[in-house]
């Protein structure tokens, strides 16, 4: 159906497009039985506004894009529940767009929110180097913008984190309290820097527990449950006697906890695994998996606020926001 348009208007009603324009918009000075007129005929013909049109006229869209580097996993749902129930309540709107841990296509959804006009965006970085000069041009062309979770540390922007390093640190501690001695640890990307500061985490408590450095033992992984699944069968070839394992996600640990029990290690007697994240999916398998639960909604509904925060004012400091994250113990550690 063709979108009815104010120039069509205007023709109909022999009046002028600005005319149609400012009765459209309520404007006082136009008379009242011209603005019936118009309104009359918009709702006959179905007209609606261009939104784009109308965000070049005001200014403002009311809209927020938010970037997220996967839908896959129940993480992103979350975070953005908390996202809306700040937002919606301000009365603005929200677009999604995911990135599918694909770099070029974040780029293509930054510059997608741009063209939307969207008045912020909260991001977060399939790959942080990657795009470093696309969020540098967005903050300089004055379009908040917010990291959560994945925070680029070269990039000058309001953050939303928890300490990736310490409940790495805590994880491990408690898998050593568990019997383990020969822990495995599958990291992710070198382009993700809590996937840095969880092998960090790792590396430490190696050190302070004396389990010994082994070049055997860190297991570069991605980020789906294949990537778990074939780092699996990497660990099963590398460190057969390995009796712990800690994934640097939820999805990772998954991945290669039921590739594990599928090659007859039991779990978790003959290995305990632990994960990070701590989405609903950590409690829908069997063993249900012990990781390090983030606050994701709080997450999400902070990462809000320090938007609403720069839209109302750019020139606040940017802050960085560290949440408590929680080990949550479960059967795959309990021995």
């Amino acid at each position: 159906m063709k979108q009815i348009t104010i120039k069509e208007l205007a023709e109909r009603l022999g009046l002028s497009v600005s005319t149609v324009s400012r009765a459209l918009a309520g404007n006082r000075n136009i008379r009242r039985e011209t603005k019936e007129q118009v309104l009359h005929l918009a709702e006959e013909l179905g007209y609606r506004p261009n939104p784009v049109a109308v965000n070049l006229r005001s200014g403002r869209s009311n809209t927020v894009g938010v970037i997220v580097p996967e839908m896959v996993t129940p993480f992103a749902a979350t975070v953005i529940k908390g996202i809306q129930q700040v937002l919606c309540a301000r009365g603005l709107k929200v677009i999604i767009a995911q990135s599918e841990e694909n770099p070029a296509s974040e780029c293509e959804n930054l510059l997608l929110m741009e063209r939307f006009m969207v008045d912020g965006i909260i991001a977060c970085p399939c790959d942080v180097a990657r795009n470093e000069e696309v969020y540098r041009r967005i903050r300089q062309r004055g379009v908040p913008l917010v990291f959560y979770d994945r925070a680029p540390l070269h990039v000058d922007a309001p953050k939303v984190v928890v300490d990736d390093f310490a409940t790495s640190y805590f994880l491990m501690e408690h898998l050593v309290s568990r019997g383990c001695r020969r822990i495995v640890h599958l990291g992710g990307p070198a382009s993700i820097p809590n996937a840095g500061e969880r092998l960090r985490g790792y590396n430490y408590a190696v050190e302070k527990f004396g389990l010994g450095p082994d070049g055997r033992s860190v297991i570069p992984a991605g980020v789906t449950f294949d990537d778990g699944r074939e780092a699996a069968d990497e660990l099963l070839r590398r460190m057969p006697d390995a009796d712990g394992l800690f994934a640097w996600t939820d999805t990772v640990a998954i991945g290669a906890m039921n590739r594990l029990m599928a090659c007859g290690v039991r779990v978790p007697d003959q290995m305990a695994v632990a994960g990070y994240s701590g989405t609903v999916l950590s409690t829908i398998v069997n063993p249900q998996l012990t990781t390090v639960e983030q606050p994701l909604e709080e997450m999400g509904r902070t990462a809000a606020e320090l938007l609403l925060e720069k839209m109302a004012d750019p020139a606040v400091p940017d802050r960085t926001v560290t949440l408590t994250a929680r080990i949550r113990e479960r059967a795959s550690t309990a021995r």
